[in-house]
């Protein structure tokens, strides 16, 4: 009975007047919620259930219930999501299918519809077979330590990008995705461009494994778009990024979604290896072993999830490494017909597993096309739904919550580099940029979630400028807010807008480790107050001498007081950073796998900031803390 559910339920948003779950199944079901301590609260209640069948045995549903009557605030609530296959069969309660998703002696799982944001889980950066400690584990025995007080739960968990590494699979990971796909029988699919003419072919391909980048064919044309896309760009300064086991079909990234969310679909597969090299084999029996810790925690990764009410946004790995990064990169990637299609099933399964549950409402098109394409799984209906996908932009969304909480999307709406292809775009265009501003106005705070940070390390900035400027932005990831000077104006020009909330905090992910910056303009009395909360990776890290040193540097070049601030876009701003509390003298980065936690007070301040690892919680800074 537990395997007929393969994933979730994942508590995706969650207000007073409306509940949204995200799960996945082996059959086609129907669904019904009710509240065992809050009986009348289930008496018509309107359930929109749209189920996607994605495979001759997996169904992905998302609830979306309105609520007949509102659910009290700040109190927690028993739910029970009930399942049955058709009208005859009696309902299958979640205390049976599910107990192990609940904390201490409860019988069924809790939500708690917060009053105000309060308190924020926030992270990015999930890598399956790093060595570092899974932070989502993290924060479930965070939470189990505190999951009976209602006003002690955070209002909800942000993923803030990379849940996925689309573009960097483990070889054990691999051969499970394949396992799976079989095992659901998830829709085989035609490919167009490469040595191999459907999924099949690639599944049985000697270059399935580790060789994905072979698989284009060799001619001048493609040699470009096999460095920048599937080799992975070789990143001396910072790290080495390998996309040898690339995901290429909509299959294998939906198979990956399952399996970095649930123990279940891992409980009928099988330990194979493929053929490999002598060094291909001491890398896979590696991954084998940090791939067996991982999965020993999806049990608590799955109960977190079904706690809390989790939103997400994309970054680039849940896509490929440096998607979007400077017009030629796009001109390249989606001008080929199989790195086009590549692209475009990671953000169908992105939308599919991610995007759809942070905002039903904005997706009734791409709904309607991805239901074309489940009852007839053509190139024709895929190539439809993906193209439609490209041009969408509603990605990005907002709650009316207090504080206010926006969600940037960073990847899709780019201001492209006129003059120089090879210049990084900036982040987000004008038109993204003013549409931002309308949201902004007349809010006393807000909470922005910027994927990356709108305030990073300047000398990591700097040494990608000085890269940018040799004509290889590649080679460091080199995208930032202040790397294009339109965006990083615009988005200057909004802070110091009059009308503009006086308190921003802004929640950020994306590069590997952690740090806490106090902004101010210089010459403004009091308003407008920014805080740069970063955490960064979930499980990840930054190799750590390396960051040793850049951060050392950085103190030392761009101090507070240093001059060399006067050469760059922030010479208005006083920026101040906040130590962790565990760090050395001179250090102002943490480099620890983990998951942020903001408390903020009335006004939308943040009082407490604190990255949660699995040595323990340590602090950044209070809001009456001196400054470092």
């Amino acid at each position: 009975m537990s395997s007929t559910i393969l994933a979730g339920p994942i508590l995706r948003r969650a207000s007073a007047e409306r509940l949204v779950f995200w799960l996945a199944s082996r059959t086609s079901l129907q669904f019904r919620l009710r509240f065992p301590l809050h009986g009348p609260l289930a008496a018509d209640n309107q359930m929109h259930q749209e189920q996607l069948q994605v495979g001759d045995h997996c169904f992905i549903q998302l609830l979306d219930i309105q609520l007949a009557e509102a659910l009290p605030n700040d109190t927690l609530i028993d739910y029970d999501l009930q399942w049955r296959q058709t009208d005859q069969d009696p309902w299958c309660s979640i205390a049976d299918w599910a107990p192990e998703l609940c904390y201490g002696e409860a019988v069924f799982p809790q939500l708690v519809i917060r009053s105000r944001i309060d308190a924020i889980l926030h992270g990015s950066c999930r890598k399956p077979h790093h060595g570092a400690s899974d932070g989502l584990v993290v924060a479930d025995a965070w939470l189990a330590q505190r999951h009976t007080d209602p006003l002690e739960r955070p209002a909800l968990l942000m993923l803030s990008g990379d849940q996925i590494y689309a573009d960097d699979v483990a070889g054990p990971m691999l051969t499970a995705i394949h396992q799976l796909i079989t095992d659901l029988g998830l829709y085989p699919e035609t490919l167009e461009g490469a040595l191999v003419a459907n999924s099949e072919e690639l599944f049985a391909s000697p270059l399935n494994y580790y060789r994905r980048s072979e698989l284009l064919p060799r001619f001048e044309g493609n040699r470009t778009l096999r460095k920048r896309f599937f080799e992975g760009a070789r990143k001396p300064i910072f790290t080495t990024s390998s996309a040898d086991n690339h995901l290429i079909t909509l299959a294998e990234v939906l198979a990956m979604y399952l399996l970095v969310w649930s123990p279940i679909p891992w409980q009928p597969l099988t330990e194979e290896q493929p053929r490999l090299s002598p060094e291909r084999q001491e890398q896979y029996q590696l991954e084998r072993e940090r791939l067996v810790a991982f999965v020993g925690g999806l049990s608590a990764v799955r109960r977190l999830l079904a706690q809390v009410p989790t939103l997400m946004i994309f970054d680039d790995h849940d896509v490929t490494d440096d998607w979007n990064l400077t017009a030629a990169w796009e001109a390249s990637a989606y001008g080929h017909p199989f790195s086009r299609r590549i692209i475009g099933n990671a953000l169908a399964g992105y939308f599919i597993c991610q995007g759809w549950g942070n905002n039903p409402d904005a997706f009734t098109d791409p709904m309607a096309l991805l239901q074309a394409w489940s009852q007839q799984p053509t190139a024709a209906q895929q190539d439809a739904l993906i193209e439609h996908l490209f041009n969408f932009t509603q990605w990005h969304y907002s709650l009316p919550t207090s504080p206010k909480l926006l969600v940037l999307d960073t990847r899709t709406r780019r201001w492209r580099a006129d003059t120089n292809l090879e210049q990084p775009s900036g982040l987000m265009n004008w038109e993204a940029l003013t549409e931002l501003q309308s949201e902004l106005l007349n809010h006393d705070s807000v909470i922005i979630v910027s994927p990356t940070p709108v305030f990073g390390v300047k000398l990591i900035e700097v040494i990608q400028k000085v890269f940018t400027w040799c004509g290889k932005p590649l080679l460091v990831d080199a995208e930032n807010w202040m790397t294009h000077k339109g965006t990083a104006n615009v988005i200057l020009n909004i802070f110091r807008h009059t009308r503009t909330p006086g308190n921003y905090v802004l929640l950020s992910g994306d590069v590997h480790y952690s740090f806490m910056y106090d902004i101010k303009l210089r010459y403004r009395d009091a308003e407008p107050h920014i805080w740069q909360i970063t955490s960064s990776g979930i499980k990840n890290e930054f190799p750590t001498r390396l960051l040793d040193i850049l951060d050392r540097l950085n103190r030392w070049l761009y101090a507070p007081r240093s001059p060399l601030n006067w050469f760059t876009r922030r010479r208005r701003l006083e920026i101040t950073p906040h130590p962790p509390s565990s760090a050395a003298k001179g250090e102002r980065l943490l480099n620890g796998a983990g998951v942020g936690y903001v408390k903020f007070n009335e006004q939308g301040e943040p009082v407490l900031v604190q990255q949660i690892t699995a040595d323990g919680a340590i602090a950044f800074a209070s809001k009456d803390s001196p400054r470092a």
